[in-house]
């Protein structure tokens, strides 16, 4: 490995992925690592804050699948960071497939706390779609384009015959709290509408066993970790990169040169990029130089990339049930099983499908997490914290039936509005397939060149086969192109005695 300690590698972006790419390069040897970071912090995506007195999360909330398998999951707990209860074997054994068992209330837009029982079955129908719908990847062949249509037309036919002997008000709420799940799941995907999330590939995405778990101290307690075993001079903050250039033939040492906002140019032998798909749709054409390859741009336009944020409320008092840890809100005029509002300026907050309540309350006090996707939140981003505080507290006026409930505080996110994210995590777009993941971790120049290899590597949660939109994903990305750089060397050290170029 000996060559390796003299190549040196960029790497754009010091979110998580940038991070463990740097830690494992570091531990293998590599001298000449040094991220550039475009902001004035680390983490990315993974971002903590205050309300009050109580830590939040703007940006990842869960460890989805709390177990041995997660790395992210193994790191919290060598640091410290996790409550007993994650740390048990049962917590781990815990299969939830994604959809964890939380206890729910419903509320109704005319003001009723609704009966779980008249909704359980539209629940329970949809989240068996929803099971159904993620198996056409391995059966191959879609017999809709995207899994909205899936859902409505499965729905439908289901409905209209199991629920044909029930009164029509509650067939037509059931229908509504399907409404509800939908936008349920525009949040988990990050998807303005269902009827962007291409059916085909929708199984892709695959769980790990364990029941979802928070960090009471906030999820950069990972960050700050993984930071102090890195050199400390090892980042250079707000230092955008303005270009990438690759496929240098005349340069004498180093095959790529990357040029920095402020005009620096840096040269590398090898450059992980690392920047969210929403701001790779954005830039890519400034962003690299030859542009990327046409496969590679043809999978960046059809991977999805959305937004979902949340809008925090803090109460004085509950006007939720003290074993609830989910709150639905059921509007009664949409029973045509749709995700989208029509008009977003003037009902955006009906595409809010409620809140998370933050456990447990002894420390929390009365705090909910609402949940927001697409263009409507991409809308609530734009007005003032004045304006989204009374619209909140509008709605829950609204559904609660009662005229005096009034928030103390209102926190929200702005993701879509981050000039560096242009939104928050991918998704598998309409025509997606497993290709599309394979041509984004592809390093440029593509097999088969005669060019220098591995000029170009690319790490970051969208471009995970099978965990994208996620923590975890975006740590093994970073590793996993770090390990190809060095079996890259592994390689070269045991072959031939090196050429000068290197």
């Amino acid at each position: 490995m000996a060559m390796s300690v003299n190549a040196k590698v960029v790497i754009v972006g010091c979110g998580i992925s940038g991070i463990a790419a740097a830690q494992r390069l570091v531990n293998a040897g590599f001298q000449h690592v040094q991220i550039l970071e475009a902001t004035a912090r680390s983490g990315g995506r993974v971002k903590t804050g205050t309300l009050g007195d109580n830590i939040i999360e703007i940006g990842a909330n869960w460890i989805h699948g709390p177990s041995e398998e997660n790395p992210v999951f193994c790191l919290a707990r060598q640091y410290g960071l996790l409550e007993p209860d994650a740390l048990t074997p049962e917590n781990q054994a815990m299969d939830v497939e994604g959809h964890p068992p939380w206890v729910p209330n419903f509320f109704s837009s005319s003001g009723r706390k609704l009966n779980a029982e008249d909704i359980y079955p539209a629940q329970e129908m949809f989240l068996e779609l929803m099971s159904e719908g993620s198996k056409f990847e391995s059966q191959g062949g879609e017999p809709w384009a995207c899994v909205g249509d899936f859902i409505r037309s499965e729905a439908e036919q289901q409905a209209a015959e199991k629920w044909k002997d029930i009164d029509a008000a509650t067939r037509c709420l059931r229908l509504c709290v399907i409404s509800n799940m939908l936008k349920v799941e525009c949040c988990v995907n990050g998807a303005h509408s269902m009827d962007e999330v291409g059916l085909g590939a929708y199984g892709l995405y695959k769980t790990l066993p364990g029941l979802d778990c928070t960090f009471p101290g906030g999820y950069e307690g990972v960050i700050k970790n993984l930071m102090s075993e890195l050199p400390s001079d090892l980042v250079t903050y707000n230092r955008p990169v303005r270009c990438v250039h690759w496929n240098n033939t005349e340069m004498e040492e180093n095959s790529v040169m990357i040029e920095c906002d402020d005009e620096k140019k840096i040269a590398a032998d090898h450059v992980i990029v690392t920047v969210p798909l929403g701001y790779l749709k954005k830039h890519h054409s400034t962003l690299f130089s030859p542009p990327l390859p046409l496969h590679k741009l043809h999978s960046v336009e059809r991977l999805g990339f959305g937004t979902n944020n949340k809008i925090y409320v803090e109460f004085d008092s509950p006007w939720w049930d003290a074993d609830c840890e989910v709150i639905y809100l059921v509007w009664e005029d949409e029973d045509g099983m749709l995700d989208q509002v029509p008009d977003v300026q003037r009902s955006w907050i009906k595409k809010l499908f409620g809140f998370t309540v933050l456990k447990p309350s002894e420390r929390y006090g009365h705090v909910l997490c609402g949940w927001i996707a697409g263009h409507e939140s991409e809308y609530m981003e734009t007005l003032s914290e004045q304006e989204v505080t009374h619209t909140m507290t509008q709605l829950i006026r609204r559904f609660t039936g009662n005229p005096t409930v009034t928030p103390r505080r209102v926190l929200r996110s702005q993701w879509f509005h981050d000039p560096w994210t242009c939104g928050s995590y991918s998704y598998p777009g309409k025509g997606c397939s497993a290709q599309d993941l394979e041509n984004m971790m592809e390093p440029l120049p593509t097999k088969g060149s005669l060019l220098q290899p591995l000029q170009v590597l690319f790490a970051g949660e969208a471009t995970h086969p099978c965990y994208y939109s996620t923590v975890h994903g975006a740590l093994l990305t970073g590793w996993r192109e770090a390990d190809r750089l060095i079996s890259h060397y592994s390689a070269i050290s045991t072959s031939e005695p090196p050429k000068s170029k290197l």
